[in-house]
């Protein structure tokens, strides 16, 4: 996905990103883990932290200690992308 084709769905992409992290404690968490969402979207071979956070325009660590170091529910985030791949798929 280009930069620009991100740019038309960003809004759909950070509605996704709210309800998906809605569990996560702090603000800071649900900002990245949408951060991190458009990192995957955007063109590029590589999905690790530096080339990713490099077409962001943004240090590469806010994306490392996301993945790495920041305390997040996972069963939370899969049971809610469950519920809504069930509803997408009714």
């Amino acid at each position: 996905m280009t930069p620009a084709e991100l740019a038309d769905v960003r809004g759909r992409l950070e509605d996704f990103a709210g309800e998906v992290f809605t569990s996560f404690a702090r603000r800071e968490q649900r900002s990245n883990g949408g951060l991190y969402l458009r990192g995957l979207m955007l063109d590029g071979r590589r999905k690790s932290m530096v080339p990713m956070a490099e077409r962001l325009g943004v240090d590469h660590q806010r994306l490392q200690q996301f993945i790495t170091s920041s305390t997040w529910d996972y069963v939370a985030v899969r049971r809610c992308l469950a519920q809504r791949a069930v509803r997408v798929v009714a």
